[in-house]
């Protein structure tokens, strides 16, 4: 019976000691920022094109090194590089810096069977 209080009592540590460690650190701060800037940029484009797209974004060291934007199916209202345009803007725009690359990338539906 005291096995298991001392080891329930060493998980409750360490559950506690791992809290208290993410809590203060960057990285979950940054994760959280990162997710409101994607929803931001997911917000700008439905209203600029009219379709919601996944954004989805990596850090490294501090540093915007990519960002992904994917349209749920073709966009053939305007011309591929004026969408490009409106991306970039708005990533630049909520992210509030440049990426090292953005990534813009449409699902295609399964197509007619062969």
């Amino acid at each position: 019976m005291n096995f298991i209080r001392v080891r329930l009592m060493f998980r409750a540590v360490v559950v506690l000691v791992l809290a208290l460690t993410l809590s203060g650190c960057d990285a979950l701060s940054t994760l959280k920022d990162g997710m409101q800037q994607a929803k931001a940029v997911e917000g700008d484009l439905e209203q600029s094109t009219g379709i919601r797209p996944r954004v989805g974004f990596n850090w490294h060291n501090g540093r915007l090194t990519a960002v992904t934007v994917m349209f749920p199916g073709l966009y053939q209202t305007r011309p591929l590089g004026d969408l490009a345009g409106l991306v970039r803007e708005a990533v630049t725009r909520e992210f509030k810096q440049t990426p090292e690359a953005i990534v813009l990338s449409f699902a295609l539906d399964k197509g007619p069977s062969v």
